[in-house]
Parts: structure tokens; C-alpha cells; sequence
């Protein structure tokens, strides 16, 4: 492995959601990441194929049966090993199945065990179940969002679980990394889906605090209700998204829109001319195609782009350019978000097959030929065949 993390030896615990998207972050970035999968896979609707699950590029799969004995001794084994642990399960499992914290910072000191769960460690909730709206919905996040009238729409999983949860948890892990590196004893570190949307939320808070954002949605300068920030369908049912929030860019806006007679940039946050404005622009749009919308803002500073669909966005001049989509095995994966002028991390691998791994990681923790057809037999862990 090359990358900035290259020699940091991470165990993933395999889950949904944040954590294993906290392990591609960690794996792009040049870490081994072991992925420590069941030996059945539970089954949660959102499966694909191993060569789709693009969130596993670059890992290890362990497969192994962690309600015997002897599977969890085996994890128990590799994480003493390694410098981190990430898991994602609901509060307590971890210490039940004798992979607690305590358990595994008295054999490895030094490592910094990342934990993940949907509410958080405490509270009445903790132990229930919940998905990403769930969460968004006690943050505050989900009721900002959408048009007044109507529910607000399920912003994806991009809220909650990846900009929420696991961003904090990949900043919260490499952050421990420093202090365990430096004095040899590492910590627990805590984050869930709940905390996490809500820790995105402090500048929208800041505006409702100071009486600049209406708890009606479809009102404020970023939920829509602005006309120089939303999206309008062009002639060809296609959509552009205008963000033109700065004067100058605004005025560059109505400039190449040609209405710079017919809309009073002075007046640009005056909330009683946003439903008229947002009426005309809407109009002005739908009298060319997108193509033609975008070759017109093509470069300029009056911050108008595309609404580009999955097929589309990787072949777009500006993300091809930019590296945004690395190619794996022929498919376009969103590539590396982070970008480092030394020890750039390569190509990620594709992501393996169930157990894949198995054999290659039980020999690298010092188990023999013999230990591994043991364990085999007995059902303890699974071996796939590494993809051609």
C-alpha cells in the first residue's frame, strides 16, 4: 500500500453505513484495512455483488464465525495486532461477544478503538433501532429541508451516515492516532448517526439564532426559498442549479440570464420580490436546454452548473480533470476526496470476495496450515477463491 496511512493496520468490524465508508476513507488513504465479515452476510435489502460493494475497494475480508469460541478468539488476536478498531454495532454487543474496549485496550494499549452507533452510547434511545432519517430527524437537519406544505424528502444517506457519522469518526480515529503514537496509550473514541447530523449544523443554528433563518421551509436563502440559490427545469426537462449568493456573482447571473433591466440586484435578499424573481427566472430557463444553459455559464462566476445525473457526472470535462472518479475493474468509482503532494495513495484495489482474505490474514497473525484446516473444518472461518 502507498498513502499517508501506509503501515497503519486497521480492523473493520463489517457493517452498514458509516463504518464501512470510515474504512474505504481510511484504506484509500493507504491503510490495510482487515474487514471482519460473518460468515452469512445479514441480509438488509441494500446488497450487490462484492465487485459493486465500492466502499470495500482496497480491504482484506476476514470471514469468520464470531458466535464460536474460537472466531472470536481469532479477531480478539488481530486486533492486539493492530492500531485501530472501528465497529458500528448498537451499545454493549461489542462487550458481549468479548471484544469490548476494556478487552482489547488491556492486550493492545495503543490502540484507538472507533465506535459508531445510531443514537450514541446513551440515552433512552440507544438501544433502538433507527436509519439515517431517523436520526435527521431529531437534529433539526430534516425539517430544514424541502418545500413548505410538503414532507420533506430523505436527503439520501449522505447527512447522516457519511457526512455526519463517518466523517467524525475518521477525524475522531486519526486524531487519537496522534496522542497514542506520541505516549504509547490509546483511547475509546464515540460517535453515532444522531451526533453527527447534528455537528453539521452549527451555521444553520447561528442563522436561526440570530433571527436570519425561518423555521419554514422553502423561506431561507439556502433551503430553496431564495431565487438566485435553487434549481430550475430547463426546456428540455432537465434541471441547472443556481448559486449565485455573492452580489458580484449575482449580477454576472442576471447578465448572462439577460435580465439585468428587469430585476433590481440591490433587492437580491429582499424576501417580498423572491416569489416574482424566482417566476421569471423559472420562465427564462425553460426557454433553452440544458446543453445550452450550461455552454452559456460554461466557466463564468455566476455560479450556474448542470444537474448531471450518475451517468453523467464522471465523464463531465471538469471532474476528468479533476480526478474525481478513479477507474476499478472497468466501473467509475468516486475516488479519494483528499489529495497529499507526497506518498500519494494508488489505484485502490477492488473490493474482495466474502473471505477472500481469510487465509492470507490468519497466516499473517502466525496461524499454521494446520490451524487454518482446523478452523475450516470446524467451521469457524470461510475461505473464497480470489477473483481472476
Amino acid at each position: 500500500m502507498t498513502g499517508p496511512l501506509a503501515g497503519l493496520k486497521v480492523v473493520e468490524m463489517a457493517a452498514i453505513g458509516p463504518v464501512p465508508f470510515c474504512g474505504m476513507v481510511l484504506a484509500d488513504m493507504g491503510a490495510t484495512v482487515v474487514r471482519v465479515d460473518r460468515l452469512i452476510p445479514a441480509r438488509l435489502g441494500l446488497e450487490v455483488e462484492p465487485r459493486f460493494d465500492f466502499m470495500a475497494r482496497g480491504k482484506q475480508s476476514l470471514a469468520v464465525d464470531l458466535k464460536h469460541p474460537d472466531g472470536v478468539e481469532i479477531v480478539r488476536r488481530l486486533i492486539a495486532s493492530a492500531d485501530v478498531v472501528i465497529e458500528g454495532f448498537r451499545p454493549g454487543v461489542m462487550e458481549r461477544l468479548g471484544l469490548g474496549p476494556d478487552t482489547c485496550l488491556s492486550a493492545n494499549s495503543k490502540l484507538v478503538f472507533g465506535r459508531c452507533s445510531g443514537w450514541g452510547q446513551a440515552g433512552p434511545w440507544a438501544a433502538a433501532a433507527g436509519h439515517d432519517i431517523n436520526y435527521l430527524g431529531l437534529s433539526g437537519a430534516l425539517a430544514a429541508m424541502g418545500e413548505d406544505g410538503a414532507p420533506p424528502p430523505p436527503p439520501l444517506n449522505l447527512v447522516g451516515d457519511f457526512g455526519g457519522a463517518a466523517m467524525h469518526l475518521v477525524c475522531g480515529v486519526l486524531a487519537a492516532l496522534l496522542p497514542a503514537r506520541m505516549t504509547g496509550k490509546g483511547q475509546v473514541v464515540t460517535t453515532s448517526i444522531a451526533q453527527g447530523a447534528v455537528a453539521l449544523m452549527p451555521m444553520i443554528y447561528g442563522l436561526h439564532a440570530a433571527g436570519g433563518w425561518t423555521l419554514t421551509r422553502g423561506e431561507n436563502r439556502l433551503d430553496g426559498g431564495a431565487p438566485y440559490y435553487r434549481c430550475y427545469e430547463t426546456s428540455d426537462a432537465r434541471y441547472m442549479a443556481a448559486a449565485a449568493i455573492e452580489m458580484k456573482f449575482y449580477a454576472e447571473f442576471l447578465r448572462k440570464m439577460e435580465l439585468e433591466g428587469a430585476v433590481d440586484p440591490a433587492r437580491q435578499h429582499d424576501r417580498t420580490t423572491w416569489p416574482a424573481t424566482t417566476a421569471l427566472f423559472a420562465r427564462r430557463f425553460r426557454e433553452r436546454t440544458q446543453a445550452e444553459w450550461s455552454t452559456l455559464f460554461a466557466g463564468s462566476d455566476a455560479c450556474v452548473t448542470p444537474v448531471l445525473d450518475m451517468s453523467e457526472a464522471p465523464r463531465h470535462p471538469q471532474q476528468v480533470a479533476a480526478a474525481a472518479f478513479v477507474e476499478v475493474e472497468g466501473y467509475a468509482h468516486p475516488g479519494p476526496g483528499v489529495g497529499f503532494s507526497q506518498a500519494a495513495a494508488a489505484t485502490p484495489a477492488p473490493p474482495p470476495e466474502l473471505g477472500q482474505d481469510t487465509g492470507e490474514v490468519l497466516r499473517g497473525m502466525g496461524y499454521s496450515k494446520d490451524d487454518i484446516a482446523k478452523f475450516r473444518a470446524a467451521g469457524v472461518v470461510a475461505q473464497a477463491s480470489a477473483r481472476s
